[in-house]
């Protein structure tokens, strides 16, 4: 008993440190199951209070209760759970303890029973796992005892309605439940009967269809899942989009039923996704504002507030909430929302002393507003976002500039050093068309800020005078922000030295310039040149050009990120390879101890062996250390007569290639002979009548003097013969071709690549 308290204190701690770890959680609650009630059930309400919608602990707890008969606290347990948890297996558990509380107060016990069981179908009766208990209810109505004629009706009666409800129900039982509805009627009166299951079948037929549909949906969500924060897990994301659809269908009404059972069921459905989804704000907006939507504001109301106690940090969620109450006139209770978010004044954020300003703005007036904004400014939390804020609503609209002038200019006293609120200031001031001002503004912004924080500053004080300044005063802002700037990494010193690019961009206005792209993608590139002309820079990467234009920009980004120390190949000596050699002449395959072939030691392509400047071994090591999937691949490929293959053609016969798998617990490579059958070239797409074989390691020898046709008529048909028809269209014509089938000049198109379906005519 000690080894096992220990490992629950262990359990204990962790979920202490992360109550959300599902892992511990589990295994807290495993232990619990095996721990008297007395100690098992402080570790329930730990669980219950981390998790207040897992039915599955619910279960588990009240089950603990009710095998001890601890009946108060099993009704107790229940009052705090069932109608936040609208799970089957948990309801079955509360009419068990129901008719175990009432299976001996008769006919008074079997009243209540029968409550128990109207009151659990109204809330989980539309759940699609609810059949097993409308059979179990039916049952239970059948088992009462009727002493007399009118009883026997009556409790007929009842039985019927149960049926009748349960078979317009879309469950797993659904055709179940119809059947023994069928041979209740039956049994009661076969006349009555006709008329009843006539009635009922169209409506049970639209159930059952509904049913599945539902199915579809209901079976994509996990019943299992506790309610954690979303952490943007792809499981969690799966049950969002599974839930999303599943109250989609529901608010489709797909049964065409009244609209009161509809709202029911889709009410159902949001009760239990929030089972699951408990934390997720979004949901919890969908609820509130479906129910808004329907007409039914107090509803909306009361799941607002239970998402504050699910979400308590939610601002949004407290913003919508009074959003909704001041839509509806209730000014005091969005009063007191609003100041929920105030909370002390200690932690108060900027944006809700701004969202409580606007607010009292609108239901108490500017008077009221101004008075809180007084009181705010003095909040040790009071960002210069408050006074902007506060500012632009005077202006613009109580129409007072002379209220916002005096705002902006009492922030900056404290907020001199934030050039975000400096540009603020300055678009007031060109509002009011103050250019006095608006000079003054930045040159004693300018003469404070550092010069690594003033870069926005000065673009904006640079933009003011190209716009309302006139030629003098343009370049002479231009002149000290080229100077104030060359010592940030924004200007280099060249920058001093006035340029084209200057010109570009004075003349320029939003997204019009005075150049083409390619003429202002040249600025740039000569921009960027003139940075780096003294620094030590390869001639390759000065050719190859790092340097990127962004068009929306007066300068250069360029890509410093690059080394300057990348060695590019030598594309002088390039040659097209396009082995047309006999397949099996002069075979120079060697086989290594791995069994790969490998090439001879007589090699002699110029282009392998001119390959930094290494020996023919180096070609040998690398055809030895090629998996054998690697060469399957590359024996499919078709030979190419150009610097590009065609994609399409080399996928389609990758996909139609069987490459071998890797072997498990083989370091070495399996032997894997290279193939020389015909393959389609890209030049064959103009239906050209050459034929090239694929080449293999025998074929890689070098071209001497002028090429020559080894492709024979008898070769091609026995190397035909020896292999498979393959499915690819393009190689379907390749053989056609060589068999002097296929006209020299017709011509193919291709559908897919993927399928290889021969899509046009081969004239």
């Amino acid at each position: 008993m000690e080894a096992e308290l220990r490992r629950v204190g262990d359990q204990d701690r962790k979920l202490v440190d992360d109550k959300y770890n599902v892992e511990a959680t589990e295994s807290l609650a495993n232990e619990a199951l095996h721990l008297p009630i007395s100690e098992a059930a402080p570790i329930y309400e730990q669980l219950l209070t981390v998790f207040p919608t897992a039915a599955k602990y619910w279960k588990q707890y009240v089950e603990a209760q009710m095998v001890v008969n601890n009946d108060e606290a099993t009704k107790q347990i229940f009052s705090r759970c069932l109608l936040n948890c609208l799970q089957i297996p948990l309801w079955r558990c509360y009419i068990r303890f129901i008719r175990k509380v009432n299976d001996k107060k008769g006919v008074e016990g079997q009243e209540e029973t029968r409550k128990a069981f109207d009151f659990m179908l109204s809330y989980v009766g539309a759940d699609i796992a609810s059949g097993p208990v409308w059979m179990e209810y039916i049952t239970f109505l059948k088992s009462l005892p009727a002493l007399s004629t009118q009883e026997e009706s009556q409790r007929m009666i009842a039985v019927r309605k149960v049926y009748q409800k349960a078979i317009v129900t879309p469950t797993h039982h659904i055709e179940q439940l119809w059947k023994e509805y069928e041979n209740f009627e039956n049994s009661v009166s076969r006349q009555l009967a006709k008329g009843l299951l006539s009635e009922y079948q169209p409506k049970f037929n639209s159930a059952r269809a509904v049913y599945r549909e539902r199915k579809k949906y209901v079976d994509g969500i996990d019943w299992n899942m506790l309610a954690v924060p979303p952490t943007g897990s792809y499981k969690e994301e799966l049950q969002w989009m599974a839930w999303k659809k599943l109250l989609a269908f529901e608010k489709g009404n797909p049964q065409r039923i009244d609209n009161g059972s509809s709202n029911k069921r889709i009410i159902f459905t949001y009760e239990q996704c929030l089972m699951y989804l408990y934390h997720y704000p979004d949901l919890w907006y969908d609820y509130a504002m479906w129910h808004a939507k329907s007409g039914s504001i107090d509803a909306a109301i009361k799941v607002f507030q239970r998402s504050l106690k699910a979400r308590p940090d939610s601002e949004m969620l407290r913003y919508a909430y009074g959003e909704l109450e001041e839509s509806r006139g209730a000014i005091q209770p969005t009063k007191k929302i609003y100041e929920s978010l105030l909370g002390d004044g200690v932690n108060t954020t900027a944006l809700a002393h701004i969202q409580f300003i606007r607010f009292l703005r609108r239901t108490e007036g500017v008077e009221a507003a101004r008075k809180y904004f007084l009181d705010a400014r003095k909040s040790p939390n009071c960002t210069y976002h408050v006074y902007v804020a506060y500012a632009m609503m005077a202006f613009c609209l109580d129409k007072d500039p002379k209220m916002a002038h005096n705002v902006f200019e009492a922030g900056l006293k404290r907020f001199m050093h934030e050039p975000v609120y400096i540009l603020e200031y300055a678009d007031f001031l060109t509002r009011l068309n103050d250019d006095r001002n608006i000079r003054a503004l930045f040159e004693r912004a300018l003469s404070s800020l550092p010069s690594e924080e003033s870069v926005e500053v000065w673009k904006r004080f640079t933009s003011f005078e190209q716009t309302y300044g006139d030629l003098a005063s343009m370049l002479k802002v231009e002149r000290r922000k080229k100077e104030a700037l060359s010592g940030t990494g924004e200007e280099g010193p060249s920058s001093l030295e006035s340029s084209l690019q200057d010109v570009a961009s004075r003349y320029s206005f939003m997204d019009l310039w005075p150049c083409s792209s390619k003429e202002l993608d040249h600025l740039a590139r000569q921009e960027w040149l003139a940075k780096n002309i003294n620094k030590k820079v390869e001639k390759s990467t000065m050719l190859n050009g790092l340097g990127f234009v962004d068009e929306g920009s007066t300068g250069l980004t360029s890509n410093l990120a690059v080394s300057s120390k990348v060695v590019y190949p030598d594309t002088n000596q390039m040659v097209i390879y396009d082995p047309r050699q006999k397949p099996g002449a002069g075979n120079f395959q060697t086989t290594t101890a791995a069994g790969v072939p490998t090439a001879s030691k007589a090699l002699s392509n110029p282009m392998i062996a001119a390959v930094g400047g290494q020996t023919m071994s180096a070609f040998d090591e690398i055809l030895e250390a090629t998996p054998p999937a690697l060469v399957a691949f590359l024996s499919n490929l078709p030979v190419v007569e150009g610097p590009t293959p065609d994609v399409d053609v080399v996928l389609s016969i990758c996909l139609q290639s069987d490459v071998p798998a890797p072997q498990p617990g083989k370091s070495g490579a399996a032997p894997m002979p290279l193939p020389s059958i015909p393959a389609p070239s890209t030049s064959d797409l103009s239906v050209s009548s050459k034929s090239h074989p694929i080449p293999s390691a025998s074929s890689f020898k070098p071209a001497r003097g002028k090429r020559k046709h080894f492709d024979r008529q008898e070769e091609e048909e026995a190397s035909v013969q020896s292999h498979p028809l393959p499915r690819d269209a393009f190689r379907i014509r390749q053989i056609q071709k060589a068999r002097g089938t296929a006209s020299q000049t017709g011509s193919a198109s291709y559908g897919s690549a993927i399928s290889g379906d021969l899509s046009g005519s081969t004239g």
